[in-house]
């Protein structure tokens, strides 16, 4: 019994924080609903101030011009309604008028004016010399309109009558009709003269000064209350309207009119309940995970002398599995650690059998400096014994230049073999081409491949950015690539160009190109361990493409591979080296 009375104290507080929350929550955003209603209701307001302001400055300027100085004749008249007429067709006015100081309409433009507008309180105010203002509904084609009255006055004699301008009030709503709110204009009798919604136009304001309802007595249901400070007005009368609405009004003295506005509310409250729902949850949340600690203490206070003798055997269970578990974890280890030798190996592996499918013609180029050496030696000895130095210092270069041609190539044996990285410096792209043409020109004329690669004219470098070395093996790369590609067939020929546009921001570009089968798989060309060679066969691993890769990619060049009408074409970009950029 004591626990159901704590849960309906606990549903009864809930209930009451809810409430408390809504109300809040609900006073806050009617809030911020009025600050964003005011800001519409100001633009709205500042917009027919403006549009009609346009009519009043019309007013003031025609009031004295010189056609309506005189209209004693009837020729007078109509050389002013002519002007007058003009004025209206270009401003959109419905009417522009000149009564005389009796209230007698002189000229019409439009001819809709009344005969006699001496009773307006517009014209009573042009009279007293300042600017009238009114509004109403034409008494010809029952259009509303607003009416701005100026005073004319002539040199010496003073006041001798208004120029009245008629603006069209649907005119003024059809540029912002629908674009807001509800937003309506009452005039000094409470009664809708202007508005965005045409249902309520000509309803008046209610007795109370609270509300408004219709002129034909229709009986409508308008209830208006108050809450936080703001009113709220209950609408059940039209389906372009908001049920409940909030209500705001300014006045608007330089036009004569009151400005409202009705927002619905439907989101204030919808916020309202979303913030007392959640806190509601919350609270909810908080309560079952508070009885059900209590209920699981409880439970567990029961249940503790029978849990007391498992306690020691799933102890020892636990500690089992905890041995098993790092027995495993550390097999894992041992197995990714392994995984991790193995494919660094295999790395290496690669470069091996790249290095072994040049060993032929490494050799040669080794094999034919030596016996250059050993040829220039002797004949430096001989020239030595008859005294011949220059002789001497000749053959002396000569076998300078022999051993460091095998240094580079020694050098470069090594940097492939042991992946050494070079720093980005300037390389002649024609000597390092040439160099790997060198490389590979056994093993080409052993597979008998054609390789067709012409120098630029004139024998002048081609400098470009990147690692001499590097760059080396990735032509080797591609030129034994190109030729394993072709083994299968009788034609073999690899065509090296190299482009030197000197285009603004144009890179250097090397193309390899074959007349093989082309790439099968563009996509994972560039994939480590790819290939379309034979699976464990000497031919390759698939890491000549992948390494080429990184290694243009250490240095900032790129390289990217297609099909060609015939065969595959790789292409090899580079930056360009200026002394600017080595400064």
């Amino acid at each position: 019994m004591h626990r159901w009375t704590l849960l309906l104290g606990f549903a009864l507080a809930i209930v009451g924080i809810a409430g408390a929350t809504w109300s809040y929550g609900f006073r806050q955003a009617l809030d911020s609903l009025a600050e964003r209603s005011a800001a519409d209701l100001a633009l709205a307001s500042d917009r027919v101030s403006t549009q009609l302001q346009i009519y009043q400055e019309l007013a003031v300027l025609m009031a004295d011009h010189p056609a309506l100085a005189t209209l004693q004749t009837a020729a007078d008249r109509k050389a002013a309604q002519a002007l007058l007429r003009s004025v209206a067709d270009k401003t959109a006015a419905l009417d522009v008028f000149y009564a005389d100081r009796s209230g007698k309409v002189l000229v019409s433009a439009a001819g809709i004016a009344p005969a006699n507008v001496a009773s307006e309180g517009y014209f009573h105010r042009a009279m007293q010399g300042a600017l009238g203002t009114g509004s109403g509904v034409l008494s010809t084609g029952g259009r509303r309109a607003y009416f701005y009255a100026a005073p004319s006055f002539k040199a010496e004699q003073g006041l001798q009558g208004a120029l009245i301008v008629v603006a069209d009030v649907e005119d003024v709503e059809q540029t912002w009709r629908g674009s807001l709110p509800a937003v309506f204009f009452t005039n000094d009798d409470g009664e809708v003269f202007i508005s965005n919604r045409p249902e309520l136009l000509f309803w008046r304001r209610a007795e109370a000064g609270l509300g408004i309802s219709p002129q034909n007595g229709v009986d409508v249901a308008l209830e208006v209350s108050s809450y936080g400070g703001h009113d709220i007005w209950e609408l059940s009368w039209s389906p372009y309207l908001p049920q409940r609405a909030l209500h705001l009004a300014v006045d608007l003295p330089v036009i004569g009119l009151q400005g409202q506005i009705l927002v619905d509310v439907a989101p204030a409250r919808r916020i309202a309940v979303l913030q007392s729902a959640a806190l509601a949850a919350l609270c909810l949340a908080f309560g079952t995970f508070l009885f059900l600690t209590m209920e699981r203490r409880r439970t567990l206070a029961e249940a503790n002398a029978v849990l007391e003798s498992r306690v020691e055997a799933r102890t020892r269970a636990l500690q089992s599995t905890n041995s098993q578990l790092r027995r495993e974890v550390s097999e894992r280890e041992e197995a990714e650690a392994a995984l991790k030798k193995a494919q660094e190996e295999l790395v290496q592996a690669g470069k091996l059998s790249a290095l072994g499918q040049m060993s032929a013609g490494i050799s040669h180029e080794l094999n034919q400096p030596l016996m250059a050496i050993q040829q220039y030696a002797e004949n430096a000895e001989a020239f030595l014994q008859r005294e011949q130095t220059e002789r001497v210092g000749e053959n002396l270069t000569r076998i300078a230049g022999m051993s460091a041609r095998m240094a580079r190539i020694i050098k470069n044996l090594r940097s492939f073999s042991r992946n050494e990285n070079e720093p980005m410096a300037r390389v002649d792209l024609v000597q390092v081409i040439n160099t790997a043409v060198e490389l590979t020109a056994s093993r080409l004329e052993t597979d008998r491949v054609s390789l067709d690669w012409k120098p630029p004219q004139g024998g002048d470098p081609v400098y470009a950015w990147g690692g001499e070395v590097r760059l080396t093996q990735v032509f080797v790369n591609l030129i034994n690539n190109a030729a394993d590609a072709m083994l299968g067939q009788a034609d073999r020929a690899i065509t090296v160009a190299l482009d030197v546009t000197q285009d603004a921001g144009r890179r250097l570009s090397v193309s390899v190109k074959d007349i093989g089968p082309g790439i099968r798989e563009p996509e994972k060309m560039f994939d480590p361990f790819y290939s379309t060679k034979v699976v464990s066969s000497s031919e390759g691993m698939g890491l000549g493409l992948s390494i080429s890769y990184g290694l243009l990619q250490s240095f900032g060049g790129n390289i990217r591979g297609a099909n060609a009408a015939q065969g595959a074409v790789f292409t090899v970009e580079l930056d360009r080296w200026s002394p600017e950029d080595a400064g």
